[in-house]
């Protein structure tokens, strides 16, 4: 049924009207907001159209949290620490919390096992916190599709600190430092060349290295990590914020350290708050996040395009034979869309 320009599309099966999303996201219901979420990251196009609406109607109540990406290693115990930080801010410190937590799709499959509830056992019982987990879906990054949009909503929902636990460490896994106040990067002594297994990158980008699992026989091993790692630091060129990364350790399992590290957080927040970059950064990170959104929206328009289409399983049948090359088809295939636009 055709609609008028700007009219809210009618709610299809399943789907709650707008003021629904609306007035449950900011009460804090959490029912409301797991299907809140769940709406911004379908891909139905009358989905995304009122998922659209829900984000700018929600927009004044975001932006008052503070973001803390996790980044690390496989077997770092992200997941563990996470709990850890997260019973601290809960019981401790009386505040709410959602963690965003990213698992791998299968290459294969696509599917993911999206095991972090199981792995934050404490956290997973608290009222005043919400975990999400999600699937990357084969986006680069370390992060899922929508976390952004997903951190907006929780944000609109009352939580005041939002942990994005990435699927770790690797080439591309550095978009968290894009949506994150704080970027902390968690590793384990004894796990090979402490320095030559860690990509420079990511070095460069963190504000904090947290060696984790620093406890028994492993403190002396966690030590001498921090020590490498410490000294490693003082190569790179000192950072324009004015804040000089740090190296700690810690130990999610026996809580050591967690305290200190949420310290450090909230001393690199007023950092950032007084000398007014915090506001700077948040304004270039919507800055590339508008960028990234208009490159999948054309991604998007030519995968629907009908003359590419019609044109597309051709011109991949050709490059994969050898017929022609990757540059020459892909020359075509914008050359089709643009002369359908």
């Amino acid at each position: 049924m055709d609609r008028r320009p700007g009219e809210t599309p009618a709610p299809r099966r399943g789907r709650l009207p707008l003021e629904r999303y609306i007035e449950g996201v900011r009460s804090g219901d959490r029912v409301i907001l797991a299907r809140a979420i769940t709406l911004i990251e379908s891909d139905r196009e009358d989905d995304v159209e009122v998922a659209a609406r829900l984000l700018d109607a929600l927009l004044p109540d975001t932006g008052k949290a503070r973001r803390v990406g996790i980044t690390g290693v496989p077997g770092a115990g992200k997941s563990t620490f996470t709990d850890a930080l997260g019973m601290h801010l809960i019981q401790d410190r009386g505040e709410k919390v959602a963690v965003l937590s990213v698992d791998p799709a299968s290459p294969v499959s696509g599917g993911s096992i999206l095991g972090d509830k199981t792995r934050m056992e404490r956290l997973c019982l608290e009222d005043n916190a919400f975990i999400r987990p999600s699937s990357s879906r084969g986006q680069l990054g370390g992060v899922a599709p929508r976390t952004r949009e997903t951190m907006l909503l929780c944000e609109a929902a009352g939580y005041s600190n939002i942990l994005i636990e990435t699927v770790g460490v690797g080439q591309s896994e550095t978009a968290v430092r894009s949506m994150s106040d704080f970027f902390l990067l968690m590793l384990i002594p004894g796990a090979g060349d402490e320095l030559q297994g860690t990509k420079r990158g990511i070095i460069e980008m963190v504000d904090a290295i947290a060696i984790n699992k620093a406890d028994g026989e492993n403190k002396p091993r966690a030590e001498r990590a921090r020590v490498e790692y410490a000294s490693a630091l003082h190569l790179f060129p000192a950072p324009a914020s004015g804040w000089a990364p740090r190296v700690v350790t810690c130990s999610a399992v026996t809580g050591e350290g967690v305290r200190e590290i949420w310290s450090m957080i909230l001393e690199h927040r007023e950092h950032f708050e007084a000398s007014g970059q915090l506001a700077e950064l948040r304004s270039r990170q919507a800055l590339r996040w508008m960028r990234e959104l208009v490159i999948l929206g054309l991604e998007g328009e030519l995968r629907r395009d009908r003359a590419v289409a019609l044109k597309l399983p051709e011109l991949e049948e050709n490059v994969r034979l050898g017929r022609a090359t990757p540059f020459a088809a892909s020359r075509e295939v914008l050359s089709l869309f643009r002369k359908e636009k």
